[in-house]
This record gives structure tokens, sequence and C-alpha cells, in this order.
């Protein structure tokens, strides 16, 4: 089995036992956005700040691994346009879900981001992308790919792994994994992953999340560290994740 065949299904399953980033928003929420009162999160804990957005009216708009109706009825509520991909299939219908619930249109595809992306040359605004690619090995040919679909002018917003989640156990007390952290070529990581029911996850250093964005030719406007939420490196205040902001200049 493809180990993105791995993530599919145990993304779906967790879904199923009520994983916090599976679960759609509620009506009130909505109806709360269609007012103008909204935030959405790219990264565990911080709201991503409004301005990274602008004016959302009219905007084309690609969630990117971003299924399970959180953030995408959102931008809908704020007048974009939205699609959205996403390798889980709970998390496609729930998408859906949410827009039959609320009675608007959205694009919603099953798909892999470690393929090209089904879309066109220069096709949205702004793409939003939740943390995800730590459940993929190379991320550099998705920026490329991010790059391509986007019209020029348009944003990436996105959150990525710090790399510092992967090197500790799984008390996070002791530092106890080589990097990369690949379990296709090592197997206690692997095992490690298993004990964890995390799927397949890698490691990927600020090199792949910064300078390939930059090598795929995006500026970079912004960013900001945030914490896992919970368990000991949180409690210790150490960040583990990014959010960044880029642009394909036009």
């Amino acid at each position: 089995m493809d180990y993105q065949d791995i993530n599919a299904k145990t993304i779906d399953r967790w879904i199923e036992e009520g994983w916090e980033w599976g679960k759609p928003i509620s009506h009130k929420v909505y109806a709360a956005a269609t007012q103008g009162i909204w935030d959405v999160k790219l990264t565990p804990t911080k709201m991503v700040p409004h301005e990274w957005f602008g004016d959302l009216k009219g905007k084309k708009m690609l969630g990117l691994a971003s299924g399970g109706g959180q953030q995408m009825p959102v931008f809908t509520a704020l007048g974009a346009e939205c699609t959205v991909m996403d390798i889980s299939t709970k998390q496609i219908e729930t998408e859906r879900m949410v827009a039959e619930r609320e009675g608007y249109d959205i694009i919603a595809i099953k798909g892999d981001m470690t393929k090209p992306l089904p879309f066109e040359d220069e096709t949205f605004d702004l793409i939003f992308h939740p943390v995800s690619n730590c459940y993929v090995k190379e991320v550099r040919p998705i920026w490329k790919e991010c790059f391509r679909v986007l019209k020029p002018g348009g944003y990436l917003i996105a959150g990525v792994d710090h790399y510092i989640n992967y090197i500790v156990d799984e008390e996070e007390r002791e530092i106890v994994n080589s990097l990369p952290f690949d379990p296709l070529t090592n197997e206690e990581q692997r095992k490690q992953l298993e004990r964890e029911d995390a799927g397949m996850q890698f490691s990927h250093s600020l090199e792949e999340q910064i300078a390939g964005q930059l090598e795929a030719g995006f500026t970079l406007l912004d960013l900001y560290e945030d914490t896992n939420g919970e368990g000991r490196l949180h409690e210790l205040n150490i960040p583990t994740f990014l959010a960044m902001r880029s642009v394909k200049m036009g």
C-alpha cells in the first residue's frame, strides 16, 4: 500500500474517532462569518491575522489539504469562490455536507497533493494550506505546483512543521531520532509512528519549507511560530510550527 493510501485511511478513521481537525463548523459560526465575525487557524493555537487575507469577495481560493468544513465555509461566507482538495474521503464528504447545509456551492476534490494539481495555470487568487505537508515525503514539488496555479499577485498562506516534533520520543522528554525522520527508510521511526497511531509522517527542514518556497518563485512576506497546543514541548513553550504568508509577484 502506498504511504498516502495509509494516510488517507488513517485520517478517515481519526475523523470517526472525533479528530479535532475533522469537526465542521456549526451554522452559528458560519452565520457569524457572514457578518464579518470570524477566525481561522493554520497551526494548533494561533489565529491567522485577518490582514493576511485582505478582501476575499470574488476571490478564487484553493483550500489545499484543507477539507473538513472548518475553513472553506468561513471563506465562502466572506465572499470567496472556494475549491478544496483533500486526500481524505471523509474530509471531502464533510465539506460537501456543510455546503449543502448552508446553501452554497463548492468544488470539493479528493486528491493527492504529491501529484500535479488538477488545475490550470494561474487559476487561484489565494491558496490556504494548513499543516499537512508533514504527511508527504517531498514538499518542494508542492510549492512549485502552488506557484503554478496561483495568479500573479496571488498569495500562499501555509502552515508547516518545524521538525522538532520528530526528534523526540513519544513523551517528548528525550531526543531519540536522527533527521530526516523518514518511516519509508527507517524502520524504528515507522514503528514509533505506529505506536502513536500517527499515520505516515516526515520531517522537513526549514530549507525545504522556506527556501523551497523561494526556489519556486515566491516572495516571503510574513511568518509566525506556534506550539503543539498540548504536551511537554508546548508546556515549555517550544515552537514546533510555522505559519507563512508568501506572494507570487506579478
